[in-house]
């Protein structure tokens, strides 16, 4: 885990200090490296990690991964593996290789699945780097037994060795005392009057942090509004006030 992951966890995801910058993971979610690249240039004094999705890595390749890292962003390689744990940890161990900070596996693949992508990764990686296990996509309806099953894949995430979890915001406060040494990157953050688009689980970037969110991922409010960098801006004042 490196510093800036340990910074995260520290106190368990219950101290927010130091640079908003740190606390925030741009998601690159568009298809095209040039516009995505134009984007995080633009951006990278407000965030520290570029997150790269499904969308770009199927346009880019690994190449996206590098561009970012040129551009002095950690990089949250966010393909949400899911297969059998000998295909995982060969394709965490290549990812690794590649420089990446952060890759995304999912929980629902089970304990051994998830050790295998935290062990290729870890065996792979050129610099710190640890796995992130989702647990619920935020896309999904809350229902009775999502926050049961949010803290069961939390404690399977600890047992396989993964460095945290992505969950929703409105997960976090009933599993805030679940295994707190785990670093909590939440998606689904919209500002003051945005569109939820596609998610059903949401919250504001004051309410996640008080919830206990350590990394906020933070896509469409910023890289689809009219002025990327003035909702940045207006991000970074949400959360100093």
């Amino acid at each position: 885990m490196d510093e800036a992951m340990s910074a995260s966890t520290s106190g368990g995801g219950a101290s927010h200090k130091g640079p908003v910058r740190d606390r925030l993971a741009l998601a690159l979610d568009v298809d095209d490296l040039v516009a995505a690249s134009r984007l995080a240039r633009s951006l990278v004094g407000h965030f520290r990690v570029a997150k790269i999705g499904l969308e770009l890595y199927t346009a880019a390749g690994p190449e996206a991964i590098g561009a970012m890292i040129d551009l002095g962003y950690d990089v949250f390689c966010d393909l949400k593996l899911h297969d059998i744990p000998n295909t995982v940890n060969r394709a965490a161990r290549v990812v690794g290789e590649l420089g990446v900070s952060y890759l995304t596996v999912h929980a629902a693949g089970g304990v051994e699945m998830l050790r295998a992508g935290a062990e290729g990764l870890a065996a792979g990686a050129t610099r710190p780097a640890g796995v992130l296990a989702v647990t619920v996509l935020t896309s999904e309806a809350q229902v009775a037994a999502t926050r049961d099953l949010v803290a069961q894949r939390m404690e399977m995430a600890f047992e396989a060795g993964c460095a945290g979890v992505i969950c929703a915001a409105p997960d976090l406060t009933a599993t805030r005392h679940v295994r707190p040494e785990l670093l909590r990157a939440v998606p689904g953050i919209r500002l003051a009057g945005d569109s939820v688009d596609d998610q059903r689980r949401v919250a504001s970037p004051v309410q996640a942090l008080a919830a206990g969110a350590d990394l906020l991922v933070v896509g469409r409010p910023v890289t689809r509004a009219a002025d990327p960098l003035e909702a940045a801006e207006r991000l970074h004042r949400s959360l100093q006030q």
